[in-house]
């Protein structure tokens, strides 16, 4: 069954995503990263500025099938075309369909009053259907990733 975590009080949602990408890249992990397709876009472009000395290297989905294939983080709208990964990054605001294909799930959540609620949602959306939830307070654990 998948493991699902939610990031909560994440205060810059783009920045602690590239810090987390950086992380899951070093440990070899593949990634997809979903969301709307601006919060994408802003992604994309702070991806390629954020840390000049430790690049991670990524696409978006509807590269050649070679280069996402090779692509360790692919940024998608939707899951359809991409390649079974072992990560899925939650940055939108719905339930990704067939994130449980995925062996681990994380929801990354801003402070915002329009994320909460939406997490809040999908929170109970999970534990309905009996995922075992882990939670990252960074309001409490100061901010990770």
């Amino acid at each position: 069954m998948t493991e699902i975590a939610f990031h909560f009080n994440v205060p810059d949602k783009l920045a602690y995503s590239c810090r987390l990408l950086r992380k899951a890249y070093l440990s070899g992990a593949s990634v997809v990263v979903t969301g709307e397709a601006a919060m994408l876009t802003d992604l994309d472009q702070l991806m390629w500025s954020f840390s000049p000395a430790e690049f991670v290297p990524h696409c978006r989905a509807g590269a050649a099938e070679s280069t996402l294939a090779a692509s360790p983080v692919v940024l998608a709208e939707s899951l359809k075309d991409c390649p079974h990964y072992g990560v899925l990054v939650n940055l939108g605001q719905g339930i990704p369909p067939e994130f449980e294909r995925f062996e681990r799930f994380i929801e990354v959540v801003a402070q915002g009053d329009e994320d909460r609620l939406a997490a809040r949602s999908r929170w109970k959306h999970y534990t309905d259907r009996g995922y075992a939830m882990k939670r990252h307070d960074l309001a409490t654990a100061g901010e990770g990733a």
